[in-house]
């Protein structure tokens, strides 16, 4: 049990990084009364707009993250990005801070590499066929290796950002220097991946709670440029494909621990499930499960991080969610269209608050529900392209 925010015996959440998905997670925490406190690298961010209280730092600093969460002593502190100073998470730990799903997992799922070589060569999952590369000379020879098309990736990165296909031995300059620019962290190391022909992409929501392990309909998505544009519930797979899934998601998750959502990306080939990647935290293409779940992901992320019980996860309908991009960078700025997206049949949009617009940034989501995925998606895509991000400057 606990008492009212501000309170003697409150709850203190403390997010680090207020993004759409943390913005969602505080609204789930304040309906079960928690004190909410959010944190990121720039003021205004989504999530601040609803927390009781924000702070502005940059979270890579180790000495500036120490400080602020020993100011406020939080009961749970709750990671939503990877470009953290992790280390100093393993710290607190020890000092009996409750880092959510636990230190570790944050700390191993923040870079490429240490997740990669946890499932692959710890787990024996199987994955995509992998190299690491500290320079260019290293990533043009791990390309001769793994042949092309090969994907190459910052070991740390999120939403997609540096990462590119490197179609000839001609390309790798142009992929190693988009790496270097996308990457989050002070970091020249790559991952290059073989590429992987794969059926479908989805992502296994996995909730571990006191009540054991659940999975949410698999969801299927479409990505662009390394990011998420569109996604769907439920993704048509076999049980055989799907128990495959289940398994592979399980045994990840159990490794890392603790309690919480995990989006697992995986791939779907003819030859099998191969896993891709984890986040301790609620998934992007998850967001559409705010229309398509009894219990979104954040609110099972919140209940599950509280302790409390979840016994099922309910399908409420067949949905899905396409997102709305900025096409150039701006501070004065203005979304549109929201009232002819809801227009439209069993959709909802979620317009996230972002200050400021840049290529690529996501800015908005439209939901949609129908008797079938197909219809959904149609729908969603329909609804998001009546969005706009209309541009009164044009700031570079």
């Amino acid at each position: 049990m606990w008492g009212a925010p501000f309170s003697a015996y409150s709850r203190k959440m403390l997010l680090l990084g207020s993004g759409e998905l943390g913005k969602e997670v505080v609204l789930e925490a304040q309906r079960l009364g928690v004190e909410t406190i959010a944190v990121d690298r720039y003021k205004d961010a989504p999530a601040m707009q609803v927390s009781h209280r924000s702070h502005v730092i940059d979270m890579l600093d180790a000495e500036a993250l120490k400080s602020i969460i020993r100011q406020e002593r939080p009961d749970i502190i709750v990671p939503e990005i990877e470009a953290i100073a992790t280390h100093v998470l393993l710290e607190l730990e020890q000092e009996g801070y409750h880092v959510v799903p636990k230190a570790r997992a944050t700390h191993l799922t923040m870079d490429r590499e240490g997740i990669r070589r946890l499932a692959a060569e710890t787990l024996l999952l199987p994955t995509a066929e992998y190299r690491f590369a500290d320079s260019l000379e290293e990533l043009k020879a791990a390309v001769v290796e793994l042949g092309t098309p090969c994907v190459i990736k910052p070991i740390m990165s999120s939403s997609g950002k540096g990462q590119s296909v490197c179609k000839s031995l001609n390309d790798a300059e142009a992929c190693w220097n988009a790496a270097l620019e996308g990457g989050r962290a002070k970091s020249t190391r790559v991952i290059i991946e073989s590429f992987v022909q794969f059926d479908s992409e989805i992502t296994l929501l996995t909730v571990r709670s006191v009540s054991g392990t659940l999975f949410c309909p698999p969801i299927g998505h479409i990505q662009k440029d390394g990011d998420y544009v569109e996604s769907w519930q439920p993704h048509q797979m076999s049980i055989a494909q799907l128990e495959e899934a289940q398994a592979v998601a399980k045994t990840i998750t159990d490794e890392l621990g603790g309690y919480g959502v995990f989006g697992v990306e995986l791939f779907v080939t003819p030859d099998g499930i191969l896993f891709s990647e984890v986040s301790p935290r609620p998934h992007d293409t998850g967001m559409v499960t705010m229309v398509t779940q009894d219990l979104s992901e954040f609110a099972l992320h919140v209940r599950a991080i509280l302790g409390l019980p979840i016994e099922q996860v309910q399908l409420l309908a067949p949905g899905a969610s396409a997102t709305l991009k900025a096409q150039s960078f701006s501070s004065d700025f203005a979304i549109s269209g929201v009232d002819k997206a809801l227009s439209l049949p069993r959709t909802q949009v979620r317009v996230f608050g972002k200050g400021e617009s840049k290529p690529g940034r996501r800015m908005a989501v439209a939901l949609s529900t129908a008797e079938n995925v197909e219809i959904a998606r149609e729908t969603a895509k329909h609804a998001a392209s009546l969005l706009k991000v209309e541009v009164y400057d044009h700031e570079q």
